[in-house]
């Protein structure tokens, strides 16, 4: 497919505005920041599974480990002994469970595939290296 030519002399303007980079794929579900606790053994496999696997970025500004979602940031505090068991479920929102499910099983990962109230509505359900229980859903945004 090929422009058509214009009917007059054309000139593109350069833009020399700054670009905005693009913020992450992934939505965490939290009004504002999330903070959790992970040892220093397991914050190791951390950049693998938060930037690796679900495409958050990693926030080079603040030290530790800190992850950027579209909207959040999840902050890791490294402890010496493992964090008590937390039972409560950090849901994110991915672009396409299709491909992640494919990235999972391919890493070997274990996850429980929920279905939801309404058809179609599908999410998975899994544990971060830390022991954190994520739920990821999709988003499917109207263009």
């Amino acid at each position: 497919m090929e422009l058509e030519k214009p009917s007059f002399d054309f000139i593109p303007k350069i833009d020399r505005r700054p670009t905005i980079p693009e913020p992450p794929p992934v939505r965490v579900i939290a009004v504002d920041d999330v903070s959790l606790a992970a040892t220093a053994k397991e914050a190791t496999k951390l950049d693998a599974f938060y930037v690796g696997l679900l495409k958050f970025e990693r926030d080079e500004k603040d030290a530790g480990f800190v992850y950027k979602a579209e909207n959040v940031r999840l902050r890791f505090a490294i402890e010496e002994s493992p964090p008590k068991d937390d039972m409560r479920v950090l849901g994110i929102e991915v672009p396409s469970l299709r491909d992640l499910e494919l990235l999972l099983v391919d890493r070997q990962l274990e996850f429980i595939k929920e279905a939801g109230l309404f058809v179609g509505q599908t999410t998975f359900l899994l544990q971060d290296p830390a022991g954190h229980w994520l739920r990821l859903g999709e988003v499917r945004r109207i263009v």
